[in-house]
């Protein structure tokens, strides 16, 4: 018998082939690999969302995403998930946004990926003692900063599709800064680096509507757009690809300890060497010197952007393939689904 599994993804951000958020890939991924496996997948997600399996659409907030926009979107999605439990025999319900604690149904059978940092969570959330509740990470980082108390299962690396970014284009001198367009993003880092180094720079991403990543795009960011630094949005997958594969490097000046980073492993996909502050989970990804460059400030990233060239293409793929693979992700999300369903997870927590 097949498993019914019912995603919920963040309910601000629309999930499918060109999502922005890295939450949001890693559950079109985990949809689409639930469908070729022949289970039941059920998505709840935002308008604008698509999906392999059957896909929910809750109202999607338009404009500025305030306190109040938060809140409706809670209540829909606590909506959907109660019709959704009515409707069909759920063996697992899996939560993805960081405010799952807001519409965690009260008693089926939940598992909680935590796609953010742990202090970006509520403590209590984490800490919760319900016997069908279960968490994890998504790197060894990360679970590394759990509070005492936390009761977590092994974390689940993050893995993108090496085969769909593949594709070969022409190295051309621009260094590439992709991702959301706030503040912890620290992207005018990447700006100043870039200055540094004599290197054009293409910004890539999405500015949500929330007050502090507006504010920071008009203030930080749009100011010094020019020339030599432009901003292009956000890009779907087919212009991800085509604009990692031609990008010098890949800069990732994250101010935030990243749990994992989808974008260094999709730009090792696509033989583009990666130079990032060593922060969170940045180390267990890139090799310095060898795939891309690991520094702790402004000075050391222009450096290293400037020295991205002699790093070999052929390197960053073959490391892409050997260890960030979809398809490793996806079969380790579905033996954990079936393993919860059996209520099995102690072994599955045993084996890691």
């Amino acid at each position: 018998m097949g498993l019914t599994v019912l995603n919920v993804a963040y309910p601000l951000a629309p999930v499918g082939p060109d999502a922005v958020g890295g939450a949001e890939q890693v559950l079109t991924a985990i949809d689409a690999a639930l469908v070729e496996a022949g289970h039941r997948s059920i998505g709840i997600a935002c308008e604008g969302s698509q999906a392999a399996g059957r896909l929910w659409p809750v109202h999607a907030e338009r404009g500025r995403l305030d306190g109040a926009a938060k809140h409706r979107a809670w209540a829909r999605h606590r909506r959907a998930i109660g019709a959704a439990l009515q409707r069909w025999a759920i063996d697992i319900v899996h939560l993805h946004g960081i405010d799952f604690h807001a519409y965690l149904p009260a008693t089926a059978p939940t598992l909680v990926t935590l796609h953010l940092p742990l202090d970006w969570y509520p403590v209590k959330a984490l800490c919760t003692q319900r016997p069908n509740l279960w968490l994890h990470g998504v790197s060894e980082s990360q679970h590394r900063e759990a509070p005492v108390g936390a009761r977590l299962l092994p974390p689940v690396p993050n893995g993108v599709d090496v085969d769909l970014l593949s594709a070969c284009h022409a190295k051309r001198r621009f260094a590439l800064v992709m991702g959301r367009i706030c503040p912890e993003k620290g992207i005018h880092l990447a700006i100043d680096a870039a200055e540094k180094a004599g290197c054009p720079l293409v910004i890539a991403g999405q500015v949500f509507g929330y007050d502090a990543h507006q504010r920071y795009f008009d203030n930080s960011i749009a100011p010094r757009l020019g020339r030599r630094c432009r901003f292009v949005g956000p890009l779907g997958m087919k212009r991800k690809r085509r604009f990692l594969t031609a990008a010098r490097c890949v800069v990732i000046p994250s101010l935030a300890a990243e749990t994992s980073s989808l974008v260094a492993m999709e730009a090792l996909a696509c033989g583009t060497p990666v130079v990032a502050f060593a922060r969170g989970a940045l180390p267990q990804i890139i090799d310095h010197g060898r795939t891309g460059y690991l520094v702790e400030s402004v000075e050391g990233m222009a450096e290293a952007i400037a020295a991205a060239g002699s790093l070999d293409p052929l390197t960053c793929r073959g490391e892409a393939r050997r260890r960030f693979s979809v398809r490793r992700m996806t079969e380790r999300y579905l033996a954990l689904y079936e393993a919860l369903a059996r209520g099995d997870w102690r072994r599955f927590a045993r084996v890691g």
